[in-house]
């Protein structure tokens, strides 16, 4: 099984585009902080950073709902995916594939009230070598 479930606030406004074949592809990046004290007693904060990618419909209302600093619980699935950057050195991009989120940030906080937090969308999205980024 391959899920992973976060809970982080997004670390810049998210990013909406279109593949060729006009489906919305919407990324943005999810700080996740993990508190743990220290032998001195003192607390001690990490944050781990994802790039989480939204496609369809849920990327679309990602894109009009979400905007830098929101809290979010994220749910979907870890992808690789190799590239060549512009410098001509292959590199690998880790990204979590959303399929599920729920927007923890008040909605007094939020760009536009909404009826309904939880966003969803079904995961048949083929294999992600056919949607370029």
């Amino acid at each position: 099984m391959n899920k992973i479930m976060l809970i982080g606030n997004l670390g810049r406004d998210p990013e909406m585009n279109y593949t060729p074949n006009g489906t919305a592809v919407t990324k943005f990046s999810l700080a996740v902080n993990r508190s743990y004290k220290l032998s001195d007693g003192t607390w001690q904060t990490e944050t781990e950073w994802f790039n989480i990618v939204a496609w369809k419909d849920l990327a679309e209302r990602c894109s009009k709902s979400l905007q830098k600093g929101h809290k979010l619980y994220v749910e979907g699935r870890l992808t690789q995916r190799k590239y060549t950057d512009r410098n001509n050195v292959e590199r690998t991009a880790v990204e979590v594939i959303m399929n599920e989120m729920e927007t923890l940030t008040p909605k007094d906080r939020q760009p536009s009230p909404s009826s309904d937090n939880f966003l969803g969308q079904d995961d048949a999205l083929g294999d992600l070598d056919d949607h370029p980024f």
